[in-house]
């Protein structure tokens, strides 16, 4: 272990400190003692002042020393975890024993199965010193996976002490040792926290021990058949689907299979991985090459889960594109989206008519932000001589007016068609689509109005930036009015307005900075009094440009 002003013997002595608590713990269990009962709650105090002492020292050290390498300093954070969560085992020790004197027989705790859990405990904490020394990856692993198997002593246990409860004897002591039991099993819960810290330590990124084992058996059915400590795993942040989300390559780029060079590790409910799975599928049957391959499939149907692994696209996102690439550059990244996408949509084409569900989105969307942005629900009201319909009111009435207004027609849509969704290979003049798990058959105008929206609500207020994604929003306008002008769509407009109103209102729940959520909730409430006002042709519908220009 690296050593740092004495860190690494402060660990060391408080792993050793704890184990003897845990021995000195079973010991007082199987006969209970004054002496050994002062000595348990004396150590606790000596575990707590260690824990404190390695505390502040990793913040001191982390604070003043700013050319700690990425490494050092991973490992003073694992440390200082695992120091929180042996501490922790501690207290659960001093709380085991302080339940011993509530037993009426002193020896009915030994009728369960506690030997077996102090067994997996004192076996499992001995192997925490050297899973941090030597980064020991099979050993953190093992140190994790200790919590299943207190977990399933711990159930055992549960269902027989209930089933004895059932008899309406020994009551108090079948309480006391469910009590016991359910530290047992916290203590399990904490050994799982340690090995978790050992990973990071050893990966430099927090990853839970599931989602670990689902990587490890997504890069087996991928092909690749080293060991992972020849990976490179870096987290993705940020997601706002609730799926985990990794980049994944190999030390040694050269060899190997493909997902050796660069590859995503996807994460997350099963239901949602296995439906972008599916239509990565049926995107590379239609559009070979236009979005990932999937190198590998992995699920956990007892957990709810599943992975991929996903090729990971050369190239720049769109939304980065606008904010860094050249105007040339820029130019041809567009040309070549407009062009994609008019090909997708010809060659997918379904004549209709078909219902869309805009509002309908917007509603299952609108809990999620009165939950950030409460003041965005608008109660009904006047203002002097004008009414006020409240927002949920415009929103009912927009929903009337949709279904009076449906598509002419279907194409097989991104469904999350954010700029950021969208990647440009400036190298091969090329445009490649990335989470896909909504594609489906759908009015074209949903994927309009969430690049549009997705474009103007980036926090962006230089002018001059603020102009370069004015203009891309105002060329991707065009390209719709193109295309509908081309297909005899008469009214994208309206459509377009309540697709707009939907997209501007859900888009507030992922901005905090109020003013700019305000404009967004403004512009959304403006278009649905537009929409519910309006009593013409819905072919001469007029659609006012500029709400889409900050």
């Amino acid at each position: 272990m690296m050593t740092f002003e004495g860190l690494d013997e402060n660990f060391k002595f408080l792993v050793l400190e704890v184990k003897t608590q845990i021995g000195a713990t079973r010991k007082f269990v199987n006969s209970p003692s004054r002496a050994l009962f002062r000595k348990i709650t004396s150590r606790d105090d000596h575990i707590d002042n260690l824990k404190t002492i390695i505390e502040n020292k990793s913040y001191s050290r982390i604070n003043k020393d700013t050319e700690l390498d990425d490494k050092s300093l991973n490992k003073i954070r694992a440390i200082q975890l695992a120091s929180v969560n042996l501490e922790r085992i501690g207290d659960y020790c001093v709380n085991i024993v302080n339940q011993m004197a509530y037993l009426e027989d002193k020896n009915f705790v030994n009728r369960f199965e506690n030997p077996e859990a102090f067994d997996i405990i004192e076996e499992t904490t001995a192997l925490i010193e050297k899973g941090f020394n030597e980064d020991n990856m099979p050993l953190a692993l093992e140190i994790c996976k200790s919590e299943y198997s207190l977990d399933s002593l711990y159930k055992d246990n549960f269902n027989r002490i209930m089933a004895e409860m059932g008899s309406g004897k020994n009551i108090p002591d079948l309480v006391t040792v469910l009590f016991i039991f359910r530290y047992l099993e916290r203590i399990g819960d904490s050994l799982l926290n340690i090995g978790e810290a050992i990973i990071f330590s050893i990966l430099g990124e927090r990853i839970k021990i599931e989602q670990f084992e689902s990587l490890q058996h997504t890069l087996t059915v991928s092909g690749f058949d080293g060991s992972f400590s020849d990976i490179d795993f870096q987290g993705i942040w940020g997601s706002r689907s609730g799926c985990r989300i990794g980049h994944v390559q190999a030390k040694d780029k050269e060899n190997g299979p493909p997902v050796a060079q660069g590859s995503i590790y996807k994460e997350g409910n099963l239901a949602k991985i296995k439906q972008e799975r599916d239509n990565l599928k049926l995107w590379n049957n239609n559009f070979p090459g236009m979005v990932p391959d999937i190198f590998g499939y992995h699920e956990s149907p007892d957990e709810n889960k599943g992975s991929m692994l996903v090729e990971f696209l050369p190239g720049c996102t769109l939304d980065t594109m606008i904010l860094t690439s050249d105007d040339a550059d820029l130019e041809n990244g567009l040309f070549t989206l407009e062009q994609t996408l008019r090909h997708i949509w010809k060659k997918t084409i379904k004549t209709g008519p078909f219902p869309t569900t805009y509002m309908e989105q917007l509603k299952s969307r609108q809990p999620g932000v009165l939950q950030v942005h409460p003041e965005f629900n608008t109660l009904a009201g006047s203002q002097g001589a004008v009414d006020i319909t409240s927002a949920t009111d415009l929103i009912n009435k927009a929903m009337s007016v949709e279904k009076n207004l449906p598509a002419p027609f279907t194409v097989f849509i991104h469904g999350d068609f954010n700029c950021n969704n969208v990647v440009y290979s400036n190298a091969d003049e090329r445009i490649r689509f990335i989470d896909l798990h909504r594609s489906r058959d759908f009015d074209y105008i949903q994927d309009i109005s969430v690049f549009l929206v997705s474009s103007f609500r980036m926090p962006i207020f230089d002018r001059p930036i603020r102009n370069k994604i004015n203009a891309v929003i105002s060329r991707f306008y065009s390209f719709t009015e193109e295309f509908a002008l081309e297909n005899e769509d008469a009214t994208w407009k309206a459509r377009l307005t309540l697709a707009l109103a939907r997209s501007f209102y859900t888009s507030t729940r992922f901005e905090f900075n109020y003013g700019f959520a305000k404009e967004m909730f403004n512009r959304s409430i403006f278009l649905l009094e537009k929409i519910n006002r309006y009593n013409g042709n819905w072919n001469d519908f007029v659609l006012p440009e500029d709400i889409l220009h900050y």
